[in-house]
This record gives C-alpha cells, structure tokens and sequence, in this order.
C-alpha cells in the first residue's frame, strides 16, 4: 500500500484516460507522448490503491512472465517472483498475479486478446477508494526502450 495518494482530480483524469482502453478488439499503436500518459495514469493508479491484480494474455508464457516482471517493476513491487510452480504451457496463456496474496494462476488462453488487464482494489474504508479494471494495454508498455522517440 502506497503512502503518497494523489489528489482525487489527478485519479479522476488517470482514470479517465485508461477507460480508453477497456474492451478494444485490436491494440492501439501508441505514440511516445500517449505511451508515457499511459505509464503515468497506470502508476497514479497505483499509489491511489491498496494492491493490484493483474491479468496477462500473451502468445507464450515466456511472454507473460517477461510483461509480468516488467509491469510489477515499474509499480515498485519488490517481492521476488518464483515462476518454478506454474506449470508449463504451450501456446497462448493466461497469467494472472494476484498482488495481495503474491500468487500466481497460469492457463491456455484461445481468445485473440493480447495485452495486458490491471485491477486495482482497494478497502471499502479507504477514503476515495480506487477499484476498477483497465486494459488491455499492449504488453511491451514497460518494455527497455520499448517506445523511443520515432
């Protein structure tokens, strides 16, 4: 749980901006600038909830857990991640993580979706508190060097 909660107009617009990307057929192709207001509304979000919950459709799970570890990376989760007990998959999956209780849930996945869902829960109690879902967002967001300047 993050100490700093931004102001409610800051998550309000975050928000705002990452409903663009709920229940899109295809990914969009971001620009840097867009790119870089996803990354920031993502992280707004993140320090305006208790946890995350995360949910990866990629084309292997060597994928998923790569976007995984990205993602979590650039939310400042500083838990190791052990992927030794999901088992192994060919093709397509869904990964999900479970920010709360740290665990993992891997299966095949036959929808066309790729890309990334983020849920951010928060307690009842929290003032202004943050629950939604959002995404998909394209897997490589919080890639190296993914988005430079074209």
């Amino acid at each position: 749980m993050s100490i700093f909660k931004p102001p409610l107009s800051t998550v309000a617009l975050a928000q705002n901006l990452l409903t663009e990307f709920n229940c899109l057929e295809t990914q969009p192709t971001l620009s840097l600038e867009k790119a870089i207001q996803v990354r920031q509304g993502l992280l707004i979000l993140v320090q305006a909830s208790d946890y995350q919950m995360l949910g990866i459709c990629a084309d292997s799970l060597g994928e998923a857990t790569t976007t995984l570890s990205q993602y979590l990376t650039a939310f400042n989760f500083s838990v190791p991640l052990d992927y030794r007990p999901i088992p192994p998959i060919e093709g397509a999956v869904y990964l999900k993580f479970n920010g709360l209780s740290q665990s993992f849930y891997a299966s095949s996945y036959l929808e066309s979706y790729r890309g990334v869902l983020v849920s951010y829960q928060s307690s009842p109690e929290t003032p202004e508190a943050v629950n939604g879902i959002y995404g998909h967002f394209p897997l490589d967001l919080f890639a190296p060097d993914s988005f430079r300047e074209r």
